[in-house]
């Protein structure tokens, strides 16, 4: 019986690498787009030793990251191995074999420049007209940091530790009392001193905590908070920020700060706005962005936003809800479901970090007739308004005006996390920091927007684009390119970070 063979491993071969690797390789193209990225003007640099053996080049090390990245290869480790396993990898680096330690630090001394060279790649899909700055949706995702949830603690936590601790020493103290031995005496004051210790050091943690302002302490990354990552699964994470326009849903803008998205509103919507060098634009987001100060701002600064408004918490304790509340806008203030004005002194309190103005008439509601129906409390009914409730109302109007535009936020900005999480591994950081954590959630949006447009465009007009783009291709066709004024696009007025040599190719 015959079966399919092998070749001979003893056999000489005479072979090139060039054919190793597909035309349509996801190594081709990272080799392209690398090459035309001004590493310098990015960040990158290439420190010449004045003795001993000369650096890896920048644009090197960067193939090798966003190769790795797509194909789930992250840790140093992995991409030292694939050097020397890969043949794709050892096309791209052309035979290259940079140590685990050099690797990392690459990554560990570039975070700065990981974010310019994807805003960089942001700038040039708006050239090409790929992203187009209308509507924008933001959203987050959770990601595990490299902190185990021991040695994260609130005030919560250590005062159960410290509780549990006392409890214990009181226990030990009443065996010393009973006991009659010598030796025991001696372990029960060995247990004794060591949870004094462990005590010492919770005291020292919340001593941190307190100093720090923060509800929280990390101890292995100081950065990472205690997130829930889903269906009340809590576990110590980043919180990432994406923003990623309607058109071709690609990811525009990123950021990592709070444990939730109160107040990601519109430091995410000016950055992008920014960025994208557009005078107005839609914002697309859940409800847990829905927050009147940031609505405000958003408003005031050519961004139309639209979020999902949040109820009422009167909508769920069974008496009249604030919809039966009338508000006039010219006296300030509010008329209830008996006929009553309830007004304002004027005065504006901060409530949970929210200012609020209080509206209340305690005359009316001593002797109101449906008290019962209204409120419990003893002074009678009061409302809690936002002086920023203007653009919370016209947000719920907006949204509630246009319900299928709004729908278009779980299109454009859902499906990419799967892709990043389930396909690419990216569930949890390697790297330690607010920053370092970015520079991977920058990478892994590079391989991102770079897969879609081998979708988009298709992989041989990507590369021509990209072709056309490297600094000596692009000085071969200027001459050319200066006889074909009715194909140019209208030139771009983003500010960031586009080397001079691309504008003059906007038309490919």
């Amino acid at each position: 019986m015959e079966f399919i063979t092998g070749f001979n491993r003893d056999q000489l071969v005479m072979m090139d690498f060039e054919s190793c690797v597909g035309l349509e390789s996801w190594a081709r193209t990272v080799d392209m787009f690398v090459d035309i990225l001004p590493m310098e003007e990015l960040g990158y640099r290439d420190v010449l030793n004045s003795e001993g053996r000369p650096p890896y080049h920048s644009s090197d090390m960067l193939k090798l990251y966003l190769y790795g990245y797509k194909n789930r290869l992250r840790s140093s480790r992995q991409m030292e191995h694939a050097c020397k396993v890969n043949l794709e990898v050892i096309w791209l680096l052309k035979g290259l074999r940079p140590s685990a330690r050099k690797i990392a630090y690459f990554r560990k001394d570039n975070a700065a420049a990981f974010k310019l060279a994807f805003r960089h790649f942001v700038g040039l899909l708006k050239e090409w007209e790929l992203i187009e700055g209308a509507t924008i949706a933001i959203d987050s995702f959770k990601i595990r940091a490299q902190n185990a949830q021991k040695n994260n603690f609130n005030q919560k936590k250590l005062d159960r530790h410290i509780a549990y601790i006392d409890d214990k020493i009181r226990e030990y103290q009443d065996r010393l009392d009973q006991g009659d031995g010598v030796v025991g005496e001696q372990q029960i004051e060995s247990k004794i001193a060591y949870q004094e210790s462990k005590k010492e050091r919770y005291r020292n943690i919340e001593k941190k905590l307190q100093e720090s302002g923060e509800s929280q302490i990390s101890l292995t990354d100081p950065d990472a908070r205690s997130v829930i990552l889903h269906r009340n699964i809590i576990n110590v994470g980043y919180n990432v920020q994406a923003g990623c326009d309607a058109k071709h849903k690609l990811f525009v803008n990123n950021d990592t700060g709070s444990v939730n998205d109160t107040h990601a509103l519109s430091p995410m919507a000016l950055d992008a706005k920014e960025l994208l060098g557009v005078e107005s634009l839609d914002i697309l987001t859940d409800k847990g962005y829905t927050t009147a100060k940031h609505l405000d701002i958003c408003t005031r600064n050519g961004i139309t936003p639209y979020s999902s408004p949040k109820d009422h918490s009167s909508h769920h304790n069974g008496r009249y809800p604030m919809v039966d509340f009338t508000y006039d806008k010219i006296k300030d203030t509010y008329t209830c479901p008996a006929d009553q004005v309830l007004a304002t002194n004027g005065s504006i309190y901060d409530k949970a970090g929210h200012k609020v103005k209080h509206y209340k008439n305690r005359k009316a509601c001593g002797a109101c007739p449906v008290r019962a129906l209204c409120t419990t409390n003893k002074n009678g009914r009061f409302i809690e308004r936002s002086i920023y409730q203007e653009a919370l109302d016209e947000n719920q109007k907006r949204v509630e005006a246009r319900p299928e535009y709004y729908r278009l936020r779980q299109q454009v900005t859902e499906h990419q996390f799967g892709t990043l999480k389930r396909q690419w591994g990216f569930t949890h950081t390697l790297m330690r920091g607010k920053q370092n954590v970015l520079s991977e959630v920058n990478l892994m949006m590079i391989c991102y927007n770079l897969t879609r447009l081998m979708t988009i465009l298709g992989p041989e007009v990507l590369k021509n684009r990209l072709k056309r783009l490297v600094p000596g291709f692009s000085a071969l066709f200027e001459a050319i390119l200066a006889h074909m004024n009715s194909f140019l696009l209208p030139p771009n007025t983003s500010p960031n970070f586009k080397p001079t040599r691309n504008k003059v190719l906007t038309a490919l």
